[in-house]
């Protein structure tokens, strides 16, 4: 199914800390069956991880499963259908393509005995925002769910970097450029200066390590054992 996928396609960039990927809109064709369900969520889940979208992935399969079984039950099984997924600013934009027109999704308040009627209330519940829209020769059924992303651009900062950003922002004399804007440009002269405060601060919180009576080398030694196990479980690193 990964071979049907149209334009699926990602780079990787670690900048400053941060995360940044371009993520280009790709489209899946399907028919509608129960056996496809599986194939779709596998698909959707892989590209959103290579997108460094791993906070969506569980509630975007759950509203890929509905849609889709809401396309199934209402449309018919082995309908023609279309997974389309893209970026809308900081949202996660799934769309499935089906060509009924006429047999339209709606928000069901189903009761606790209903065993269908909740496939909706829960695309409801998981997103942001859904709808609807009538196209030439077909339906498009769409959710959004929003990410952890900074800008639109796709930046994604490691929330351990953001801490130390708001520290570098704040600390001395020296004007030091926001490091988010600084992952979008990659100054030179910003990330010297901001190297600079970063050392500047390093040092400083070790003199408040010796007044405190702590030993400097324990500290550097204990700081660098918790730096080499975060970056090899989330993969911070450069």
């Amino acid at each position: 199914m990964d071979a049907l996928c149209s334009g699926a396609w990602w780079e990787g960039m670690s900048m400053g800390g941060g995360v940044c990927v371009r993520r280009k809109p790709w489209e899946l064709p399907f028919l509608a069956e129960p056996e496809e369900v599986a194939g779709l969520r596998h698909v959707l889940g892989t590209h959103l991880g290579l997108w460094g979208l791993h906070s969506v992935v569980d509630a975007a399969q759950l509203c890929v499963s509905e849609l889709v079984t809401n396309v199934m039950r209402h449309v018919g099984r082995g309908t023609p259908t279309t997974l389309a997924v893209s970026m809308n600013g900081t949202y996660v934009r799934i769309e499935v393509h089906d060509p009924d027109t006429h047999a339209l999704p709606t928000l069901v308040r189903a009761g606790v005995e209903a065993e269908t009627g909740r496939g909706m209330q829960l695309v409801d519940a998981l997103t942001d925002r859904w709808g609807v829209e009538l196209l030439a020769g077909k339906k498009v059924t769409w959710c959004e769910l929003a990410t952890d992303l900074v800008s639109p651009s796709g930046c994604r900062v490691d929330p351990r970097v953001a801490r130390a950003e708001a520290v570098l922002d704040s600390y001395g004399e020296v004007e030091v450029p926001s490091l988010v804007p600084t992952l979008m440009r990659a100054g030179k002269l910003g990330t010297t200066a901001a190297e600079e405060v970063a050392i500047g601060v390093i040092a400083d919180l070790l003199h408040w390590f010796r007044a405190h009576g702590r030993d400097v080398d324990d500290a550097l030694d204990q700081a660098q054992m918790h730096f080499e196990a975060e970056v090899g479980i989330f993969g911070g690193g450069g």
